[in-house]
């Protein structure tokens, strides 16, 4: 699947990956929950950092929705103990290194990084609803608001 293909009504692809507490954790096991899948670039990066507190800063709000929060990059698992440990994070983060779950959901990107063009993740979401269908695929978000962004959306 592709950017184009993956949008609001598609059946979001599932997937199994190791979390952060060494357990897997299968996509298609949450069904009967909303569920909000969000990709980011690098585990103890400014961005990263500030998109990871507002989303647990925002916890309890997004739950009562009925929310699940899963975030989603190319860092191993240590990284992202290391970086729920430092931000005290309260939801699971997940260890994509083999780019598969990225890959089905087009978030590899090719970007410029200090004058020089690398692959890496766009930073986005996708809003799932109990179904397994996605509601929202939101690409290219900004750090620093999206939380509160996503948050007005969803609660609207």
């Amino acid at each position: 699947m592709n950017d184009e293909t993956l949008a609001a009504g598609s059946l979001a692809p599932d997937f199994t990956l190791p979390n952060d507490s060494g357990e897997e954790t299968t996509l298609s096991g949450l069904r009967g929950q909303r569920v909000i899948l969000y990709f980011y670039p690098k585990d103890s990066t400014s961005g990263c950092t500030a998109e990871a507190v507002a989303f647990r800063d925002r916890l309890e709000d997004f739950k009562r929705l009925g929310y699940v929060v899963l975030g989603v990059s190319r860092d191993s698992v240590k990284s992202h103990c290391t970086f729920r440990d430092r931000q005290s994070l309260n939801f699971p983060l997940l260890s994509d290194k083999e780019e598969t779950v990225c890959g089905l959901y087009g978030v590899i990107k090719e970007k410029m990084m200090c004058g020089r063009k690398c692959r890496g993740i766009e930073r986005s979401t996708f809003v799932i609803d109990e179904e397994g269908r996605i509601t929202h695929a939101l690409r290219g978000v900004k750090a620093k608001t999206h939380v509160e962004e996503l948050y007005a959306l969803l609660s609207a």
